[in-house]
């Protein structure tokens, strides 16, 4: 049973350039910002970034891992507030994933509350799911 406080651990997610492909790939999205320093940094980011919807989807994976049914998350959305910058070497970039229960609802669900960073900076805000306990 959930409760409101009820917290689950943080997951580390590691994304490298190399996911980045494979995530271009399976998303069609092959945007040079998500693979070539050159064109990033051209249009103002500090280098290449990952796919945001791939960062929304790690915290997906954090929150459905946490549950053990990904068929019990009703409702899940996000803000993209900053960017993951994936630097060009083995160890990629860190994404972490926490959460906290902040409140039961009339409807039996409970709403789950995230914390997305990557290098102690936020990227992802607002980002919450309304799960089925």
């Amino acid at each position: 049973m959930l409760e409101v406080g009820t917290t689950f651990p943080t997951r580390s997610f590691h994304v490298t350039r190399a996911d980045l492909v494979h995530y271009a790939g399976a998303s069609l999205d092959f945007n040079a910002i998500h693979w070539s320093d050159r064109v990033a940094v051209k249009v103002g980011l500090p280098g290449v970034i990952a796919h945001g919807m791939l960062t929304m989807a790690l915290a997906g994976e954090a929150v459905s891992g946490w549950i053990g049914d990904p068929g019990r998350i009703v409702e899940f959305g996000v803000l993209f507030t900053n960017p993951v910058l994936v630097p060009d070497d083995d160890e990629g970039a860190v994404v972490e994933v926490g959460g906290v229960v902040k409140k039961l609802t009339g409807e039996g669900l409970a709403q789950v509350d995230l914390i997305a960073t990557c290098a102690g900076t936020k990227v992802l805000g607002q980002a919450r799911a309304f799960v089925r306990p």
